[in-house]
């Protein structure tokens, strides 16, 4: 099946732009890369913020899509188990959305942020998301007595800080993050189930 021209260009600036930066990567490199014209690449965006900002959103939409299917298709014995999975799941989805995630923990968009409000919008919505989903199953663990008395938010906000973190060491090559899964975990439960 034939990709479409929309979608190559997407997927070619998705790369340059994980692997270059915002500022670093030309339109021209992109309609190298695609055999896209300038012409037609600005046809479908307005110009390189409007593409890089299309990019945030399918990501956005992609990783809600595989939460959502995620949690459907499994079923978990207690909040906690669910927290855990979700961090085992994060980690694997950040390996199949490899460019994605590269292009997230790279320094040029929360520049850009800085100065365009679309872009920081976009950016807090995709943390929002990934936060939310730690965060509603903190909540069925609190719900289900598997997790202790905390505030679902904010430890959200931690474990996801603490899984994201190790992903940024192995995003750029600095620690394997998988050889420290099992301390992870660990670490989770001592902070999920409140212990002192």
């Amino acid at each position: 099946m034939k990709i479409k021209k929309k979608d190559a260009i997407l997927n070619a600036a998705t790369h340059l732009f994980s692997v270059k930066g915002f500022k670093d990567t030309h339109m021209a490199e992109i309609s190298k890369l695609t055999g896209a014209a300038e012409g037609t690449i600005f046809y479908h965006f307005n110009n390189k913020e409007e593409l890089f900002l299309t990019i945030l959103n399918e990501f956005k939409e992609s990783i809600l899509n595989e939460f959502k299917k995620f949690t459907e298709e499994n079923t978990f014995e207690t909040g906690l188990s669910m927290t855990e999975e979700m961090i085992s799941f994060y980690l694997h989805m950040a390996q199949s959305m490899e460019d994605r995630f590269l292009l997230l923990h790279r320094h040029d968009a929360y520049e850009l942020s800085q100065t365009s409000e679309p872009c920081r919008q976009h950016l807090e919505a995709i943390y929002n998301c990934m936060v939310d989903m730690f965060e509603n199953a903190i909540e069925q663990g609190k719900k289900d007595g598997s997790i202790g008395d905390i505030s679902s938010r904010k430890v959200a906000m931690i474990i996801f800080g603490m899984v994201d973190g190790l992903l940024r060491f192995n995003t750029y090559g600095l620690y394997d993050a998988g050889t420290l899964f099992n301390e992870l975990i660990y670490a989770c439960r001592k902070i999920l189930k409140n212990d002192r």
